[in-house]
């Protein structure tokens, strides 16, 4: 059952080994290919693992599981890990940073992503999210060549000292749980919580607010979201990129998995901390967006936004099944769209200049359309206009709160929605109604014809999610039940 994993990690070594070993003029484009073929090759093998699934199956000391929601995880990571790795290749040719460097982190990232999928215990889930996290450590500051390697460095520090006290808060927690209940198992905890009551039941729910403290953190919610603009902005959109999208469907299905399960009979409690948890990101979010002029800080407060509209589906999720998949389709189709923006913000960085203010993007129609046109469709899916998929996402979301009587905070969403909506058509009236800069108009727009090719697929694929968006519904809602 942890074939794909074992086989990510055996490759990764070879690659790393490899990598020390070729000559120094190819060693970039061999890691490269090599790592592009061993997630091609693990997507199989996790896909042969769909086909042939009939039941869930745990293992590995009770600490490990596979069934249809670890699988759909590691679908989705493995995917968007993929487009990451295409999209990366142009952008560290062109600054001249260590490809090799950054592919090999990324497949020890990967591995911890699938590991976070199948963890069926605190530990397991601790470690993959501290393998995926100290990769991404290094990954920030991989820049340091170029004019914004302060930057990248100085972000790269910052996501060191906030993540390390998240994982020191989940750990924490984990350490209560463990005291309390003698073990790190969910299924065990989730017993415990049943029957327990008295000073060992106060001591594991004071860890299991540890640990959601710390998954919250990963994630970027409010009010533990202080690292996620400046990373965003000072780390190379490549990474940038890496960071905002795939993780963020992991950490999901941890959180998921927690609240679903080791916490079940403690819904209300959770409940009513994820309400306000979700209406503080959606305010912040979407009101400091608002304020920016830098588009990757602009994104990554939305981001905070769009994660307090997932924690709305899981919020109505013990009341409806459907809020599970809702929340988690959302949350696909939120990291389809956002690796589309940052990829075409990396595309169009060249000659040592960034492609990430809202000046830039003044006149995209004019210089280039059919680039304004993807970016049309992202923008949009992400204010939430039909017929895109970002509108039958939010309309999911909205549906089931009402279907969980939570009617008043699906108006909240609805309203905050409207607000955030401003930013994005802020950006598609530069594209087509403004002119574009005296000096930025003699600028030729190039883009590789790797990365225009998955940025078509990318960005189509907000608009034909959009209409037949039955296949992907059905698909998370299989994958939660």
């Amino acid at each position: 059952m942890a074939t794909p994993e074992i086989f990510l990690l055996s490759m990764t070594c070879v690659i790393l080994l490899l990598d020390v070993m070729v000559p120094a003029r190819v060693r970039n484009r061999v890691t490269y290919f090599l790592s592009l073929g061993a997630i091609f090759a693990c997507l199989l093998l996790v896909m042969a693992g769909y086909t042939t699934y009939t039941q869930p199956i745990i293992s590995f000391s009770n600490g490990y599981i596979q069934d249809r929601l670890a699988i759909l995880t590691k679908l989705f990571v493995l995917g968007t890990t993929i487009f990451a790795f295409v999209y990366a290749w142009p952008y560290l040719r062109e600054r001249r940073i260590s490809s090799s460097e950054y592919f090999i982190l990324g497949l020890f990232a990967l591995l911890g992503m699938m590991v976070m999928a199948s963890a069926f215990s605190f530990l397991v889930a601790w470690l993959g999210l501290e393998l995926l996290s100290l990769a991404m450590y290094a990954m920030v500051a991989l820049d340091r060549h170029s004019s914004q390697s302060s930057r990248s460095i100085e972000a790269s520090m910052k996501f060191f000292v906030m993540g390390g006290l998240a994982s020191g808060i989940l750990l924490y927690g984990i350490s209560l749980v463990y005291g309390a209940t003698g073990s790190v198992d969910f299924s065990v905890v989730d017993a415990f919580l049943h029957h327990a009551s008295g000073a060992g039941r106060i001591v594991a729910m004071a860890g299991m607010v540890f640990i959601i403290v710390g998954l919250l953190f990963k994630l970027g919610t409010v009010p533990f979201h202080m690292w996620v603009p400046d990373v965003y902005d000072g780390a190379p959109t490549c990474m940038t990129l890496f960071i905002a999208c795939a993780p963020k469907i992991a950490t999901f299905c941890v959180l998921m998995r927690i609240l679903g399960g080791a916490l079940s009979v403690s819904t209300v409690e959770w409940q009513q901390i994820l309400v306000v948890i979700s209406i503080l990101s959606m305010f912040a979010g979407n009101l400091l967006a608002i304020a920016q002029t830098s588009v990757k800080r602009m994104l990554a407060y939305s981001s905070i936004a769009h994660m307090g509209y997932v924690l709305l589906g899981v919020i109505a999720g013990p009341v409806t099944p459907l809020g599970y998949s809702a929340a988690m389709f959302y949350m696909v189709t939120y990291v389809i769209v956002a690796a589309g923006a940052f990829a075409l913000m990396a595309l169009l960085s060249r000659d040592g200049r960034s492609f990430d203010h809202l000046d830039d993007f003044r006149g995209l129609n004019a210089r280039n359309p059919w680039i304004a046109f993807m970016m049309l469709l992202l923008m949009f899916s992400m204010a939430g206009v039909p017929p895109l998929v970002g509108f039958f996402a939010k309309l999911g979301l909205l549906e089931v709160l009402v279907q969980a009587h939570y009617v008043w905070l699906a108006s909240l969403a609805l309203l905050f929605a409207i607000i955030g909506a401003y930013y994005y058509l802020r950006v598609v009236m530069l594209m087509y109604f403004e002119e574009p800069l005296p000096d930025a108009a003699a600028v030729k727009l190039v883009i590789d014809r790797s990365g225009m090719a998955a940025l078509a697929i990318n960005s189509f694929a907000a608009l034909l999610l959009g209409l037949f968006p039955s296949a992907l519904i059905e698909l998370c809602r299989v994958s939660v039940y």
